[in-house]
């Protein structure tokens, strides 16, 4: 993350020193009132950007380790195929690709 040169207190404690044509007191004091008002909202902003990203890494770190433990034979939806209902699938597309063909042999 960058390194901040300022922050709010050192804003509102900087003091100008006037010279004779200097900038108007009162303009650079509305001025560095707007900057400070920004830097208190991206920091609250950067908090809450915190904050959301914490929860959802840990969220992430949560669903990873249900993955993990489901169990391999399980699909998505939940159903889990045996290796004997691939077998009975098989044999009827075998008997409805081949079953007329053996039929007459």
């Amino acid at each position: 993350m960058m390194d901040r040169e300022l922050n709010q207190k050192e804003i509102v404690e900087k003091d100008f020193k006037t010279t004779m044509r200097g900038y108007n007191q009162t303009e650079v004091d509305e001025f560095l009132d707007v900057v400070i008002r920004d830097y208190e909202s991206f920091q609250t902003e950067i908090a809450q950007l915190k904050s959301e990203n914490d929860r959802l890494m840990n969220k992430l770190d949560e669903l990873s380790k249900q993955a993990v433990a489901k169990p391999q034979g399980q699909s998505q939806n939940g159903s889990s195929v045996t290796n004997f209902d691939i077998l009975k699938r098989l044999s009827n597309l075998e008997r409805h690709v081949f079953g007329s063909k053996l039929d007459d042999e």
